[in-house]
């Protein structure tokens, strides 16, 4: 059974090897940084339950194979649309249906907690957590600046940006608070498994986890505010900066302990009126009699002719060995021209090329990129930026404005969609108001995946996985034209200016974005 083990443990590491150097690499990351501790946590928690598996005693099932075959489709379709979630999901999917393979249905119910808990290891998809880290820098804008004004300290906030009138502070996503809120919703599931009190308590002490981490960002906010105020712009980085967040992180896992403390404190359970009784983290030493209970049903259990880990191993294996044609599937890259070619000169619009700062590329990682002002006798000025993408492999995909236009200070005051004719066909595209101060600004801007035109982030995510799948291409573009709203001037004015620009060029996207 050793060597069976072994084996498995070889086979998986083959398998799922590119998706656990990704996986490791996110773990070195400050937003994943509880990750390692996570595996060995589950570890820990299974061996203390161990005599309890003994009781228990073995049954394996062939609702095993089944649950293996179904990590093993989350496998290959992660690989052929090369995303990261799925081969991870798969590899959680293939350890459950392993653990009923050889210990059954009832030991692996057992273990349920700490087979879930790895969940918590596994990074968001990067389209998720653009949007989650957005929306989380918004609200802790909020409440930094709140927290400002409350004590009297001059400050006014536009989007992310925080003016405190001799210096701007930038809420970046590094303090978005999404650091805070993964590690720890990971630690609170983990207090709330070990705080041994009733249902309702556990589950309220887990939902607090979201708006405590968002407070205590927000505070924290403040508070490098305030050291601004006092000591200038080098407190707002460096190792105070770092020092001052891991103290409001230790201060967030008090008040989780002083919630717990509240909360024993109401229709507490009898037996149990410290909140140290509240936990449990026995080793209970495993007895003769307990011995002797798994000795009979072992003996009594009436195992299949082919156990069941047999049809799991056989799957890992089938897939291991045909694991090469699967993961040298080269996808299709289109040729287009650069958009270094692409014209200055669209009807009467004079475009000027403007550079795109590096930081940005860098974060944006696109493959090639267009941002150029244009202008016509007496039509305005408008901006016309494109971000391509060769592939939208395993995290590299476009990111949506709604994610970026809080970060330079600007809020999104609505919001909807409006019908762009394109080759013959209406195309619906997003239309966002933003306003900065007195200044507005009209944005339009909608995904060019292969040949759809899409404005639905969600949906672009579900056709990158189809045509990665059935055309082995997942290119595409982000395309976005923007345009300052002056004052005495009519929003709608400015909508047909760049509806009317964005007809312009659809007879040349095609050569830059393939369809």
């Amino acid at each position: 059974m050793i060597v069976i083990g072994l084996l498995t443990v070889v086979l998986l590491g083959y398998m799922y090897l590119d998706g656990l150097v990704f996986l490791f690499s996110q773990w070195g990351s400050d937003d994943y940084s509880h990750g390692p501790f996570v595996p060995i946590i589950s570890a820990a928690i299974i061996w203390q339950q161990r005599h309890q598996l003994a009781l228990v005693g073995m049954s394996p099932s062939w609702w095993g194979p089944l649950v293996v075959l179904t990590g093993i489709i989350f496998y290959i379709i992660g690989n052929l649309a090369t995303l990261y979630v799925f081969i991870h999901v798969s590899l959680w999917l293939v350890i459950v249906g392993l653990a009923l393979s050889f210990i059954g249905p009832v030991a692996t119910w057992k273990m349920i907690f700490p087979l879930a808990y790895l969940l918590t290891s596994i990074p968001l998809p990067v389209f998720l957590y653009n949007s989650l880290s957005s929306q989380l820098q918004l609200w802790s804008s909020a409440l930094g600046v709140g927290f400002l004004q409350t004590i009297e300290v001059t400050a006014f906030r536009e989007g992310n940006v925080i003016d405190l009138g001799t210096v701007q502070l930038q809420v970046a996503e590094a303090c978005s608070g999404i650091r805070y809120l993964f590690p720890l919703t990971s630690l609170t599931l983990l207090c709330a498994y070990l705080y041994r009190d009733r249902l309702w308590k556990r589950i309220l002490l887990l939902v607090s986890a979201i708006p405590v981490a968002i407070f205590i960002n927000g505070l924290r906010i403040g508070v490098v505010g305030v050291l601004v105020e006092v000591y200038g712009p080098q407190a707002a980085e460096g190792f105070l900066h770092l020092f001052e967040g891991w103290v409001l992180f230790l201060a967030t896992l008090g008040i989780l302990l002083l919630e717990m403390w509240g909360l024993s404190k109401v229709h507490p359970l009898p037996g149990a009126s410290r909140l140290a009784e509240r936990f449990s983290w026995k080793i209970v030493p495993e007895s003769e009699e307990s011995r002797t209970v798994t000795s009979t049903m072992s003996r009594g259990s009436v195992q299949p002719k082919i156990p069941a880990y047999v049809g799991s191993l056989a799957l890992i294996l089938s897939v291991a060995l045909f694991f090469p044609l699967i993961g040298e599937r080269q996808e299709i890259v289109p040729d287009r021209s650069a958009f270094v070619d692409f014209s200055m000169r669209i009807g009467e619009w004079q475009g000027n090329p403007q550079p795109v700062e590096p930081q940005l590329i860098s974060a944006l990682r696109f493959d090639d990129y267009l941002l150029a002002d244009y202008e016509a006798p007496g039509g305005g000025l408008l901006t016309l930026y494109i971000a391509y993408y060769q592939s939208q492999r395993k995290g590299q995909s476009a990111h949506s404005p709604q994610s970026c236009i809080p970060g330079g200070g600007w809020e999104i005051t609505s919001r909807r969609s409006v019908n762009l004719p394109m080759n013959g066909l209406t195309e619906p595209v997003n239309r966002v108001l933003i306003q900065k101060d007195q200044h507005k600004q009209l944005v339009v801007y909608w995904f060019k995946q292969r040949d759809r035109i899409l404005s639905n982030e969600y949906l672009v995510k579900l056709y990158l996985l189809w045509d990665a799948l059935t055309k082995q291409r997942s290119d595409g573009a982000l395309i976005r034209l923007s345009a300052a709203v002056d004052p005495g001037e009519d929003d709608e004015a400015v909508e047909h200016r760049l509806l009317q620009f964005a007809r312009s060029i659809q007879p040349q996207l095609s050569r830059y974005i393939p369809d």
